[in-house]
């Protein structure tokens, strides 16, 4: 007869046990993030091209990041707004950012869109506009405001070459910028504005204030590729920065 209870207590408590079980998992199911279908990897050029529909989150988050948040110091950097972003993977080897972030605001300059990279990337973009863009422009049309970006993450090959490498911007390495924006309301187009204007002299000397603060610095006459924007990545090249 005790050894008929005992053995119903026991079963009991297993049953106890797994419904306890059931539910917790059942919480944790439920707090994953949703990934819908139009933020899966597709084979195709829009994919390859578009920086959203390649940046798929598989699998669940890091432990790190769980969501996005919010951060007016970002990466740890004063003035640097934006907001920190799950793991990015994509279909295509060597595309993605394990820690990437998107960037608003740097030093209270905004970006025309926000743009996502890494914390190596911000913290030069962030170094480059205060050294570099804030003293070029000075007071110029009542100082900067903006900058207007030509692209950032995307996941692609160099030049959007069949059979060439990874882009940096396929690493979240890389931002491009196409305009300088004042407060007046003008802009410093590098395209227009690189060659006899009245603005080419301020371009240049923030393009040449890039060099060194990222590892890669191209502009107008680099290599036919960037005679309307500046390409700025953090890649690492032997020889030390390439600027052209």
């Amino acid at each position: 007869m005790n050894r008929r209870v005992i053995a119903g207590v026991g079963l009991v408590i297993l049953v106890l046990a797994g419904c306890s079980s059931d539910r917790k998992a059942d919480r944790n199911a439920r707090a994953l993030p949703i990934v819908s279908a139009q933020q899966q990897d597709r084979p195709g050029l829009l994919t390859r091209l578009n920086p959203f529909q390649n940046a798929a989150y598989r699998g669940g988050p890091s432990r790190a990041v769980t969501s996005p948040r919010a951060s007016g110091r970002l990466c740890g950097i004063r003035g640097l707004e934006g907001e920190v972003i799950p793991p990015i993977t994509a279909a295509v080897a060597g595309c993605g950012v394990a820690a990437p972030v998107r960037v608003t605001h740097v030093d209270g300059v905004k970006l025309s869109q926000a743009a996502i990279m890494d914390c190596d990337t911000a913290s030069a973009l962030h170094h480059w506009v205060r050294k570099g863009v804030k003293p070029a422009v000075g007071r110029t049309g009542g100082g900067v405001t903006g900058l207007r970006v030509a692209a950032h993450y995307v996941c692609r090959t160099r030049n959007h070459r069949a059979g060439a490498r990874i882009s940096e911007h396929g690493r979240g390495r890389a931002i491009d910028i196409s305009a300088i924006q004042l407060a007046n309301g003008a802009e410093m187009s590098v395209l227009r504005d690189w060659h006899r204007s009245e603005h080419s002299r301020a371009l240049q000397r923030m393009h040449r204030a890039a060099c060194g603060t990222f590892g890669t610095t191209l502009g107008p006459g680099s290599d036919g590729m960037h005679e309307d924007h500046f390409h700025y990545d953090t890649a690492r090249h032997r020889n030390g920065p390439y600027c052209r």
